[in-house]
């Protein structure tokens, strides 16, 4: 069951952080937590977790790329 949990968990989250993003709306994401955790705790922190995981990986990302741009213009102008 917990895999299940997961799973549709892991999903949502996908899609609630593509339309935050596609709607400029930073709460949407705590506003489906909480809309879970209403019906179940267990979906919520399932759900919460991954968004949380999810949205640290998006803008570690967005780090690294920065970086990378930035090592790559300092060499373009040597």
């Amino acid at each position: 069951m917990s895999a299940i949990i997961d799973k549709l968990a892991h999903d949502l989250a996908i899609d609630a952080i593509e339309a935050a993003t596609a709607l400029g709306d930073e709460e949407l994401v705590v506003d489906i937590g909480n809309n879970l955790a209403s019906s179940s705790t267990t979906a919520e922190e399932a759900f919460m977790t991954a968004a949380r995981v999810r949205m640290a990986i998006i803008r570690a990302r967005k780090l690294l790329d920065a970086r990378i741009d930035a090592a790559a213009a300092k060499l373009d102008t040597e």
